[in-house]
C-alpha cells in the first residue's frame, strides 16, 4: 500500500486493518499528489468531488463539521507533499 498511499497513509491503513483505534479520515493517493506536482499545482476536477463526498462522510461519522468558526475543528491533519531525504527528520503525523 505504500506506493499507493505513501508511508504514513499506508501506516494508517494498516493500523485500521488490524483493529487499532484510528480516528476516521481519508487519504489522497500518491498518484494524485504526483499529478498535482507535475501540473503546476492543478489537481484533477474529480478530486474536488471526491474530497467533498469524503468530508461529508467524515462529518457524519464524527458528528462534527469540517468548516466551523466556533468550537473545535473536525480534526488536526498533517499534510506532506514531497519525498523523504536520508538524514532528514520525518514529518510528525497529527491524528484526531
Amino acid at each position: 500500500m505504500k506506493e499507493l498511499l505513501g508511508g504514513k497513509g499506508a501506516g494508517l491503513a494498516e493500523m485500521t486493518r488490524i483493529g487499532l483505534p484510528v480516528p476516521a479520515g481519508f487519504t489522497i493517493t500518491t498518484e494524485c499528489a504526483t499529478n498535482y506536482l507535475k501540473h503546476d499545482g492543478k489537481y484533477p476536477a474529480s478530486l474536488r468531488t471526491e474530497v467533498k463526498k469524503n468530508l461529508a462522510r467524515l462529518e457524519r461519522v464524527t458528528k462534527k463539521k469540517a468548516r466551523r468558526r466556533e468550537g473545535p475543528p473536525l480534526g488536526e491533519r498533517a499534510v506532506r507533499l514531497g519525498r523523504s531525504m536520508p538524514g532528514m527528520m520525518e514529518t510528525i503525523l497529527n491524528l484526531g
